[in-house]
């Protein structure tokens, strides 16, 4: 895990990912991708896991081992998609398909923003040889587009829309992105999380006790989403 003041370890991966490129990264490194990535997010998992279609790549694994939450900005071009942005989609929202997703595609890498529950990083994505990579704060959109080369297909765009559909964006030079957590499930969010939590009730030191009117509200700092 990179130290506070120590150089920022770069790596530039080529797709699909190999256990070796992936049992390198480690929290704080950064990461450039050059090959294919494609999206997915729950109207995919909810099609393919829950309602039984087939995944419409064969063999994906041997394609692309990256699944980006991601939202494009793309607009229709001759045959194909201009993309002039990929914005990510918060993960945690998916926690409850990624072990079957995983188990299903072979996925390795899994990239959006805002990390997954802490128990991921250790019960579902390490056990599968997997890592989650996170983007470089908001509004990035428009850079991690200067990555994408071309649009390989966009599918079920038809049944999902645009920001649903299961895109295969041949990239170059695509990121930067954060590692988040490594193969000991090891997490940069859980950590900074952890120090966040510690003095979290001392913030609160000599407020007045608040009103609470709405079923399920809490004045337990621990239950609170930071």
């Amino acid at each position: 895990m990179a130290t506070p003041g120590s150089p920022l370890k770069q790596h530039r991966i080529n797709l699909p990912a190999g256990p070796q490129d992936i049992a390198r990264l480690e929290p704080g490194n950064i990461v450039f991708f050059d090959g294919i990535v494609y999206t997915a997010r729950e109207g995919v998992y909810q099609r393919v896991l829950a309602e039984g279609h087939k995944l419409p790549v064969d063999d994906l694994a041997a394609i692309s081992n990256v699944n980006f939450h991601c939202s494009p900005a793309a607009a229709p071009e001759g045959d194909s998609y201009r993309v002039g942005g990929v914005t990510a989609t918060a993960s945690f929202r998916f926690s409850k398909w990624m072990a079957d997703w995983l188990d299903l595609t072979g996925t390795k890498i899994v990239i959006g923003k805002g990390g997954m529950p802490r128990e991921d990083y250790e019960k579902i994505l390490a056990p599968r040889g997997a890592v989650y990579l996170t983007t470089v704060g908001y509004g990035t959109g428009a850079l991690l587009g200067r990555g994408v080369k071309t649009v390989k297909a966009a599918h079920w765009i038809e049944d999902l829309g645009i920001a649903q559909a299961m895109w295969m964006f041949e990239v170059e030079n695509f990121g930067p992105f954060i590692v988040d957590s490594d193969l000991s499930g090891a997490s940069l969010f859980a950590q900074q999380g952890d120090i966040v939590n510690q003095k979290i009730a001392s913030l609160y030191d000599g407020l007045k006790e608040p009103a609470l009117h709405r079923y399920g509200e809490t004045d337990d700092r621990r239950k609170e989403v930071m």
